[in-house]
Order: structure tokens, then sequence, then C-alpha cells
């Protein structure tokens, strides 16, 4: 497993084009270059920080919103979202940056242009491909610019001491699903620090595995505790994101059993708990995924992504429709959001 790091950079370094070219003919034949691959690519190994312009003073109570953007293809509705949820510090996972699907701009810098805020960048991904094959298909013929995907914090509070945490690094993408998709990285955490709270207070925005089952998103769950055991021991902490939650109960007289005993079905929950955090009163028991914008999902829908706490007081959660103003949806996952209370 790759260290941790806290090396920040102001841009994460675009990946050699030739490097590229040489990974997807090692994907394409077979073999095992995933974990020499994933060592030599810089864009991994750091966290990007663009510093907000005007930097909020720190209150008592912050709102904090977790979102799988999906790609984070629509800049204006995302930032709607932001507003609705009145979010002081955003987690997002599922951020392109230099790719051809979502306009190859870089989107956190889209997203916060104009508002003062910052943001951190971590890379999860190197895309060897376009996109997914619906992508594939309405961008043949493109190119990415940088082909880099991952999570974010977005926030006008400053935020100190960035990490990385890689969860995994089994190369699981590297060969891609069903002819496209192929990728260099696995699934990570990024953590920072809130400066100027009343106490050390960190925020970590993560995405588990769609691809696996419930004892390997434990496993992911474990690595990134024992990091934080490292870096936070003990302290306030917030964890959001899409934690692909699979195994839960869908069922509408079932939603009861998501915040009263999730670990049955998911154990990554009982890690979370023992390690002092809570999900009660930072969640509601109602699904998360959407059909999304090509109706990809069916019902039942399953609650895919969480906020949980250590330390801190959780009131007022809510879901927010993850729709633009047309009421067309963004995403296949909608915007949850909570309060939490420096205490």
């Amino acid at each position: 497993m790759r260290a941790v790091t806290d090396r920040v950079v102001s841009n994460l370094p675009v990946p050699e084009a030739s490097l590229l070219d040489e990974a997807r003919r090692a994907s394409l034949r077979g073999e095992d270059g995933h974990a020499r691959l994933l060592q030599e690519i810089e864009a991994l190994q750091a966290v990007e920080q663009g510093p907000p312009e005007r930097v909020r003073p720190c209150p008592g109570t912050i709102r904090i919103a977790a979102f799988n953007a999906e790609r984070l293809k629509n800049r204006p509705a995302a930032r709607r979202l932001l507003q609705q949820a009145r979010a002081d510090i955003a987690l997002l996972s599922e951020v392109d940056c230099g790719m051809a699907r979502s306009g190859n701009t870089h989107n956190l810098r889209d997203l916060t242009a104009g508002t003062g805020e910052g943001y951190l960048l971590g890379a999860e991904f190197v895309e060897l491909d376009l996109g997914d094959r619906s992508e594939m298909r309405a961008h043949a013929g493109e190119r990415n610019v940088s082909s880099l995907h991952g999570n974010a914090i977005v926030t006008g509070l400053a935020l100190e001491a960035p990490h990385l945490i890689p969860l995994e690094e089994a190369g699981l993408w590297f060969s891609g699903f069903k002819g496209a998709q192929r990728r260099i990285g696995g699934r990570m955490a990024l953590a920072a620090r809130v400066a100027g709270a009343a106490k050390p207070l960190w925020v970590v925005a993560t995405h588990l595995e769609s691809k696996t089952d419930p004892a390997d998103r434990q496993a992911q769950i474990r690595n990134l505790l024992r990091a934080l055991k490292a870096i936070a021991p003990g302290e306030a902490c917030v964890i959001g994101g899409d934690f692909n939650t699979k195994a839960l109960p869908r069922g509408e007289d079932e939603r009861h059993l998501l915040l009263d005993a999730p670990e049955r079905y998911e154990p990554l929950f009982a890690d979370l708990a023992q390690a002092g955090f809570t999900w009660a009163g930072a969640n509601l028991p109602l699904p998360t995924q959407t059909p999304g914008p090509s109706n990809k999902h069916e019902p039942p829908f399953g609650k895919l992504d969480w906020i949980v706490v250590r330390g801190l007081e959780a009131t007022n959660p809510q879901i927010v429709p993850a729709v633009d103003e047309e009421g067309r949806a963004v995403s296949d996952h909608e915007m949850i959001a909570v309060d939490v209370r420096i205490g």
C-alpha cells in the first residue's frame, strides 16, 4: 500500500502521454504492470490546494455537504445545490480534471470561480479511456488533457495539513469493465484540518469502491481509520462521501435499519463506531441513489451516501435533490448535508 502523503502542490502534474500509452498497451495485453505505474505517476502522490481568496472565519456550527457529483460535469447546477444546502464545506467525489467528458477543464476552478472559495483535490484515478462506454461513444475522437479523476473539498474556510490517504490499490479498474473505463489508481480519502476552529477538527472526503463487497469496503474503512489514528488521534472529525453501501436493505419497511443496525449488513459501521464515530443525527433513513441523468439505476434505490462524525454534535440532516433548475438530474446520487457543532 502506498504511504499517506502530505505533499501539497499548486497544480497536479499531468501524466506523461508516453506513460499512459504504455499503460494502455499493458492493460490490453493483460499484463500486471499496475503497481509500478501507480508509483511512477506523480499526480497520484500529492494534493492540489487552491487557497480561498477571502478566508471566512470558522463559525461555531458548520454546515457540511457531501456529494457524488458524477464527474462534476454540471458545475452551475452543483453550485446551485451547494447554495441550497448552505454548505460551509463540501466533500465531493467523482470530480474530473481535464477530462473530455466534462469539458476538458479544471472543474474545481470552474466551480469556485467568483466565489472566493478554495479547494483541495486528490487524484483517485488516472483515466486511460474517455470514460464508460456511453461516454466513449459521445466523445469519440476527442482526447483528455489531464485524465484525472478524484475527490475534493471545497470551502471558504482555511484548511491546513492536507493528506491523501490511499484505501486500496488492487488495480481492479486497470483492465476496465465491459471494454471501457480503464484506470490507474485506487480508492482514496482526502483529509484536512479546519484552521481557526475552536478545537482540532478534521474533514474527510472519500469514495469507497463500487465493484466490490462489504468485506472489501470494511477493509478500506479500516485503512482510513488507521491513517486518521496516526494524523488525528482522537480528534474531532467528519467523514463524508459515497460509501457504496450496496448491501443495506432497500425496502420501505426496512428503512429504520439503515440507522439502527447498518453494521448487520455493512460491517464497516462497526469499525466506525469502535473508532468513536456515529451516524445518528447526521443522516436520514432514506435512499440517496437516483436514476441519474441517463436512467442508469432502477428502484429500489439504496442509501449509499453517508456523513459520520466524531467529537461533534450533528443536527439537521438533509437530502438535497440533485437536479438543476429545470428539474433534470445532474447525478445518480442526491446531495446530503448536516450541521456540526463544535463544542
